[in-house]
């Protein structure tokens, strides 16, 4: 099962290969893994893409890396109500006629055009991931030069809500 989990730890050399080294001993598959500086330059944040066999293997991982020296707090959002986007740049052959098709296919993703040269342009996307494939596959039959990817990243929603099963209620 595909697992999103994010690692708050100290932004200090090291702390990256320590932890990617842990899932390699440990045989997780590392779908994408992001980091970034939090809103207090000594702290980063990681979020990890990960596959887990099952619950005991993910209750194992989310131990070993909260027992990581430089990790403060390890968190599993996979089931939490979260905000989770992708960043895309994708360099797509074009010529002078294929442009305005381009701008025309990549505007309902609110992707944009950040670079233009003679033989091609440059297009930026962000969002979930079958937003990001879905516009690579309207744009491959244009050519796609180059595509680089962040991988996810994520966080909680301000408001973590219980849902209620309303059924049980009547209004009269």
């Amino acid at each position: 099962m595909r697992r999103i989990i994010t690692a708050t730890v100290l932004n200090q050399s090291g702390v990256l290969n320590r932890l990617t080294g842990l899932l390699t001993k440990r045989q997780f598959n590392i779908e994408s893994i992001t980091v970034g500086h939090s809103d207090d330059p000594g702290i980063s944040k990681i979020t990890i893409v990960v596959q887990v066999e099952d619950d005991r293997k993910l209750e194992q991982l989310l131990k070993q890396l909260h027992k990581q020296i430089d990790v403060l707090k390890v968190k599993d959002l996979t089931d939490m109500a979260l905000v989770a986007r992708e960043l895309a740049l994708i360099k797509v052959l074009t010529t002078p006629d294929t442009r305005s098709e381009i701008k025309v296919i990549i505007e309902p993703f609110r992707a944009s055009i950040i670079d233009v040269s003679l033989e091609n342009v440059t297009i930026e996307v962000t969002g979930d991931n079958d937003k990001v494939e879905a516009l690579i596959e309207l744009l491959r039959p244009y050519g796609i030069k180059e595509i680089s990817r962040t991988g996810l990243t994520a966080m909680p929603r301000g408001t973590q809500r219980t849902v209620y099963n309303l059924n049980q209620f009547s209004i009269i």
